[in-house]
């Protein structure tokens, strides 16, 4: 992790600057919650949620009254490898059709409260093809994780982190693969519906840009510029973001998992404030979830992407935090306590 005097220098200056977990926020809600009219323990994650949202809003009660879901958007060169059920144009007729409305996700902020903002990532320019060439050069990497960081800007008390792109559970999976090691047939699975024929495209894609790059796995950084996406990179400077400003993060599936993955590779404790929406029976994303010591919120076999299992993470969330804010006490409701 030694400056290099590089572009990617400004992203590891980062690092140490991240704040800690506020204990005595922490302290003050496990103190509430042991005065709630229930049993100990009895609401089980629903308590740690609270706890966990006032460490990193640093604020009791906490809130979740201003969620954000951000989606980013990017096109991948390795499309050309046929590793997709769908051409790389659906990728911005998707994006339309967020921003019209029309997208699960859509419903789902709607349902919960949650606003929603779409980020473009120049899609009308791939990046390369990862089995042919690095995807980005540094400073182009450097300046998509600096935009996501922007996600931020407007506000927000939790934000989910999602994605949209075509082709890219398949630098996704070489991101699994350079940062666990294994089979990339371990990582890689049919993303958006691939048949067999092109399930061996993928993994043979993924074993080749692995392969390539081979020499420069070693920084996390490089496996990102390397083999990831523009969408991937964003989330990165997101998730960092949302870190240094103590904003809570719900993650959403598989792609999103490996830029989280990236950041935890860096740093392990640059997670510390982030939890897992859901998990995806896309490839491996449960051991992903298990190596960044993650456990889910939800696992409802969802592997839409478009942050939607994050956003629906939020009503679990939502409930926590009426649960502690809302409950009477056992002074307040005149119930006798446990004895003993």
């Amino acid at each position: 992790m030694r400056e290099t005097g590089l572009p990617f220098d400004d992203i590891r200056r980062l690092l140490p600057l991240m704040p800690e977990a506020d204990r005595v926020a922490a302290e003050a809600v496990a103190r509430r919650d042991a005065e709630l009219t229930k049993p100990a323990g009895s609401l089980g994650r629903l308590e740690d949620i609270a706890v966990w949202l006032a460490a990193w809003q640093s604020k009791t009660p906490p809130t979740c009254e201003r969620p954000l879901v951000a989606i980013f958007a990017g096109n991948h060169g390795v499309a050309a490898q046929g590793v997709s059920a769908y051409p790389s144009s659906v990728t911005a007729a998707m994006v339309a059709n967020f921003r019209n409305g029309g997208a699960a996700i859509n419903q789902i902020c709607e349902t919960f409260g949650a606003g929603l903002r779409v980020f473009e990532l120049a899609l009308e320019l791939p990046t390369k093809d990862i089995t042919q060439d690095a995807a980005m050069d540094e400073a182009a990497c450097a300046a998509t994780i600096a935009f996501g960081m922007e996600a931020i800007a407007a506000g927000c008390d939790v934000l989910c982190v999602g994605e949209m792109g075509i082709a890219n559970t398949t630098p996704a999976a070489a991101i699994y693969v350079a940062l666990f090691g294994g089979e990339a047939s371990h990582w890689v699975g049919r993303g958006a519906g691939v048949d067999d024929a092109g399930l061996k495209r993928k993994i043979a894609a993924v074993e080749a840009a692995v392969a390539l790059h081979k020499a420069h796995l070693k920084d996390p950084l490089e496996v990102l510029r390397r083999l990831g996406g523009r969408e991937i990179a964003a989330m990165v400077g997101a998730i960092l973001a949302a870190r240094l400003a103590r904003i809570p993060v719900i993650l959403d599936g598989y792609v999103a998992t490996a830029a989280a993955a990236i950041l935890h590779a860096l740093d392990p404790a640059a997670l510390d404030h982030c939890v897992a929406g859901h998990r995806s029976p896309e490839g491996a994303h449960g051991e992903a979830l298990r190596r960044i010591g993650k456990p889910p919120l939800l696992d409802l076999n969802m592997r839409l992407g478009e942050g939607s299992g994050a956003a629906l993470a939020l009503g679990v969330v939502k409930a926590a935090v009426a649960c502690h804010a809302g409950m009477a006490t056992f002074a307040q409701a005149g119930v006798a306590t446990k004895r003993g």
